[in-house]
């Protein structure tokens, strides 16, 4: 079992940027995926970047170059630094782990984009 623990989101205007981090402990292996999914309401969770163990990254087509999804290896920690941030990218945004062993969900945190 992989235990995630997010930082907070917030509350942010329009155009503003926001960085969420997530570290990862417990049962990691050499091969993973960790990345972002997002769930706004009444709607269903869906991803919003994921990031190999190799670097590789992956962004759902509404963020790209406002989004950016990075590494950081010792620590086993995935970082979503989100520039140029808009309203409807409202959500409750959640960590997700995942290697050879199962899944992992962080708790959630708010992102709030308004004015």
């Amino acid at each position: 079992q992989v235990q995630l623990v997010e930082s907070e989101g917030g509350l942010v205007r329009p155009g503003g940027s926001l960085r969420l981090s997530c570290a990862a402990s417990g049962n990691i292996r050499s091969m993973y995926v960790m990345g972002w999914y997002r769930q706004a309401p009444g709607e269903e969770r869906d991803m919003v970047a994921t990031i190999t163990s190799g670097g590789n990254p992956t962004y759902v087509d509404s963020v790209k170059g406002r989004f950016t999804i990075s590494l950081d290896f010792t620590t086993t920690s995935v970082v979503l630094q989100m520039d140029s941030l808009k309203p409807e990218d409202t959500a409750v945004y959640y960590c997700y782990h995942r290697n050879v062993v199962g899944e992992s969900w962080g708790q959630g945190t708010q992102v709030t984009v308004s004015s």
